[in-house]
């Protein structure tokens, strides 16, 4: 929908719902939503380009201050009313350069690989699991959970603190389904204050879209009620983490037939895949350290992704570059019947067209090569000793994000998906957080030293 006919019906479909402004949400190199409002009666300029941006304002549009201003160019088909601000109508947006798509945009960059998928006859399923803590910030800044009665040990499923928490969660849940997103399960998850959504998966783009403003959704409603939604990876030491589970298959583009899927008894491996489902996953295993940079993309990632740590029990998070069956150690979960896989150690700190464009740059690599992901890892895999380990030839992820930028800098396989610029942007960024974070003193520092010195 693109022409002048067209846009003008839906200016004017949209002024009798009440609609007054448009958004054309981009967003940086972070995943966060950027943008500028235009009256409704101006969108069909704002679909030609009219709204303009200096780049260098904002994080990873590889700009300078004397570069030409960017362009944001709105999705219409990804339009969204905003339930609580029906004057606004928020769209999904790509930028532009003098006409022409700007490659230092992660969205431009997933359509880019999408187009690749395509070439080879697929398209590409995503389904993100949305997992999130629902916190009160106190005066000092510390997070504390807002239920008192949320302190079970293991609080998963709980049907008190889930109840405890009705009217933000129905707040969520309304909204997804009025947005046609087929919400088909939501629950207290592992931690304290922790709770997860699941919603139908759908082309890999529309998934992404749908995740970002998730995101701003949850942060609005929990806002409402004066508390704070957050998606960072690891609020607390001796908590779970928030995922961001990938679930991902290919579909054939002329019958829409998962080309992922076989009956288990026709799987020499018995987990229901097909050989082009292997092959994926034997791309995205050996791109799996430069991968990690992109799942986990802070330093908080990594007090995520450890096997039990100041935890009770484990983690449930992943630190193995390794795949298995319905085994949750592994970072790659072909879950029972087959189809898919998930990918584990993606958080909720993503940008998600960046992490989707690679990982499926990686699989279709995998199909392309005709790659074997090796044996399925069936054991508990926080339990092996090193030499268990060693002998079976399972890498660790990276344990740090340092660690996880110096992967994806090393890899050329990036550049090759990303082009050098946007690859550089990333490593810029990530390597100045990690500075940053390393320079500053904490209190663990403080309390642990002081008085030992």
């Amino acid at each position: 929908m693109n022409s002048e006919m067209d846009v003008k019906q839906l200016k004017e479909e949209w002024k009798a719902n009440g609609v007054k402004y448009c958004l054309g949400a981009y967003v940086d190199i972070h995943g966060i939503p950027k943008g500028k409002f235009v009256p409704i009666d101006h969108l069909d300029h704002m679909v030609k380009g009219s709204e303009l941006y200096t780049g260098y304002a904002l994080d990873g549009l590889g700009q300078s201050p004397n570069d030409d201003e960017i362009a944001s160019v709105p999705d219409l088909n990804s339009a969204i009313q905003l339930p609580w601000q029906p004057e606004v109508m928020w769209m999904a947006a790509d930028n532009t350069l003098h006409g022409e798509p700007y490659e230092i945009n992660t969205r431009v960059a997933l359509k880019k690989v999408l187009a690749e998928a395509e070439e080879m006859g697929f398209g590409f399923n995503l389904g993100i699991e949305c997992e999130l803590f629902v916190l009160k910030e106190e005066a000092d800044g510390s997070l504390s959970v807002p239920d008192p009665d949320d302190k079970l040990i293991k609080p998963c499923y709980d049907v008190s603190g889930f109840m405890n928490r009705f009217t933000w969660l129905d707040k969520m849940a309304t909204t997804i389904n009025d947005l046609g997103w087929d919400l088909y399960s939501f629950d207290h998850e592992d931690a304290n204050g922790q709770f997860e959504f699941d919603f139908q998966y759908s082309d890999a783009l529309t998934m992404c879209d749908r995740f970002t403003f998730f995101r701003y959704m949850a942060k609005h409603y929990a806002k409402e009620e004066g508390l704070l939604a957050t998606f960072m990876p690891k609020p607390y030491a001796d908590k779970t983490g928030n995922g961001a589970h990938f679930n991902m298959s290919l579909f054939d583009k002329e019958t829409g037939e998962n080309v992922f899927k076989c009956d288990p008894k026709d799987d020499p491996r018995g987990l229901g895949l097909t050989e082009l489902g292997y092959q994926f996953i034997a791309g995205v295993i050996k791109h799996g350290p430069a991968l990690c940079a992109v799942f986990s993309p802070t330093v908080n990632s990594y007090k995520r992704l450890v096997r039990q740590g100041d935890m009770k029990t484990f983690s449930w998070a992943p630190v193995f570059n390794s795949f298995g069956s319905n085994n949750r150690t592994n970072s790659i979960r072909v879950p029972m019947g087959g189809g898919r896989f998930e990918s584990r150690n993606a958080d909720g700190s993503v940008n998600p067209y960046l992490a989707a464009a690679l990982v499926l740059a990686a699989g279709l690599q995998g199909i392309r090569e005709k790659l074997d992901p090796g044996h399925a890892q069936e054991d508990n895999l926080y339990e092996l000793s090193e030499e268990e380990r060693m002998a079976r030839g399972i890498e660790f992820l990276p344990q740090n994000l340092l660690e996880a930028v110096e992967a994806f800098e090393a890899d050329p396989f990036v550049e090759e998906v990303l082009g050098k610029e946007l690859r550089d942007e990333f490593i810029t960024y990530k390597k100045r957080e990690w500075r940053e974070y390393h320079e500053t003193i904490s209190a663990w520092e403080i309390k642990r030293y002081s008085h030992l010195f």
